[in-house]
């Protein structure tokens, strides 16, 4: 990637305002076309959401949206919107033991409207905030209880089975820092108290174990900063077996958008790490500077790993060890092409991944890092180009609003426009979730009234 170090966030402001100025009537239009839809909408095909029911991971990030383009525009529809969808439709997300999304699916929802009413965006409701804070500590309690023990300590697993940890999940464990910032805890058998926090935590030692390779000679492809999207474990003794993947195109290659979630992931546990004390949960695992060490060398080889391994424009190809890439031997010394005749793009990792690089410059700031404004300028960068033609959709009849992602390429579930050799030209509902939440938090960077983090306005004071 080609980092601009000249760019600053004031510089995207007008990029963010027609953002923000698209994505109202793109909601709108999603709203209308899905009425009596079962499923969750999942990605566009030609240019309409469409649902789909498979384990309806993505429904937070719609109506969370709606909540983001209230705080952003102060439009009362959405607001509205938003809470009638989430009494209607989210309970079963909170009680869902059969995922491991509760982070990406409830904090997008109850905790981004938790959120508002603490920072006084929208009025004190004494029973929508008890409302908000007992769904996320049941969803935190429900998610903990989806565990699999290793020698040093477990890890929430993946909808594939007990041997199976997703590189997804350490983005999604915040649902259970939130719920021990809350008070709460969940129980097992003779009323044994889990903790939210170490558990976490646990799994998060674990992704940064076995999900992300630091060039250490682990396996011939073991290079810095590379992820696999699934590590297997013999469910009989705990012990890892293999990396291996579901989204990817192999365990021993990396699935950008995987990248991206540990990047985003890492970078967050890192900022919760250096708003806390030392707490006895952190003892337990070692110490509070063990985990910032820990998470620290993860959030560090990702982002490398990013900045190296994608375009010079910041928009990653779909997997780096895509088989069609060799027909593009210059992809990483060029400009994102998402209309290529081998190998698609995947903004919605760009979307993420650019959170990631932002939060991590921003968290080095402290010790004065030079490293820092790497990452910061590798974030922006990123950001300026997403939110910019062709990525960004200005087609008001298109509901997408990052165009030029890609779900499931090996399941061939990405649709794939006439006269095209590859998928191109639709979005998916993360994507356009965390490319607003990517809005947000520049917003706020900004004005210089707050800094966005998952945790803030969690517990109100």
């Amino acid at each position: 990637m080609n980092l601009n170090s000249q760019l600053k966030p004031e510089h995207l402001i007008n990029k963010i305002d027609n953002l923000w100025s698209l994505s109202g009537g793109k909601l709108k239009s999603m709203t209308s076309s899905l009425k009596g839809a079962e499923g969750s909408p999942v990605v566009t095909v030609n240019g309409t959401y469409k649902p789909r029911s498979w384990t309806d991971w993505t429904q937070g990030f719609q109506f969370g949206s709606e909540l983001f383009q209230y705080n952003a525009t102060g439009d009362s529809y959405f607001l509205d919107l938003a809470i009638d969808n989430i009494k209607s439709k989210m309970t079963s997300h909170v009680s869902h033991f059969g995922v491991h999304d509760h982070g990406f699916n409830n904090l997008s929802t109850y905790g981004n409207l938790l959120r508002l009413m603490n920072e006084g965006k929208i009025p004190k409701d004494s029973w929508l905030e008890n409302y908000c804070v007992l769904a996320l500590q049941l969803s935190a309690s429900v998610q903990a209880q989806r565990w699999t023990s290793i020698p040093e300590g477990g890890f929430i697993y993946s909808f594939n089975g007990p041997h199976s940890l997703f590189v997804d999940t350490v983005r999604t464990i915040r649902i259970m820092v939130a719920g021990h910032l809350l008070g709460h805890h969940s129980s097992g058998e003779n009323d044994i108290k889990i903790s939210l926090l170490k558990r976490a935590y646990q799994h998060a030692l674990a992704t940064a174990k076995y999900s992300v390779y630091y060039g250490e000679g682990r396996d011939s492809y073991d290079i810095w900063g590379r992820t696999a999207h699934e590590a297997i474990f013999n469910t009989n003794d705990g012990n890892f077996r293999s990396p291996s993947t579901q989204q990817g195109y192999s365990g021993f290659s990396t699935w950008t958008r995987g990248l991206a979630w540990a990047m985003l992931g890492f970078t967050e546990q890192l900022e919760f790490l250096q708003s806390q004390d030392s707490l006895p949960e952190f003892e337990e695992l070692g110490g509070k500077a063990h985990l910032e060490k820990v998470f620290l060398k993860a959030a560090k080889a990702t982002c490398d790993f990013y900045i190296d391994h994608t375009t010079v424009d910041g928009i990653p190809y779909w997997d780096t060890g895509a088989p069609g890439l060799v027909h593009l031997p210059n992809w990483q010394k060029e400009k994102s092409d998402p209309f290529n005749d081998f190998e698609p793009i995947d903004s919605s990792a760009a979307a993420i991944g650019a959170q990631g690089l932002l939060r991590l410059g921003n968290y080095l700031k402290k010790d004065s890092s030079a490293e820092a404004d790497k990452y910061w300028a590798a974030g922006l960068t990123v950001a300026n180009t997403l939110f910019d033609e062709p990525y960004l959709s200005s087609d008001t009849k298109h509901q997408g609003l990052i165009l030029h992602s890609i779900y499931h390429r090996p399941n061939g579930w990405d649709h794939i426009p006439e006269n095209s050799k590859i998928p191109n030209g639709e979005a998916c509902m993360w994507g356009d979730y965390h490319a607003r939440e990517l809005a947000h938090y520049l917003n706020e960077v900004i004005k210089e009234e707050s800094y966005y983090t998952f945790f803030k306005g969690i517990a109100s004071k």
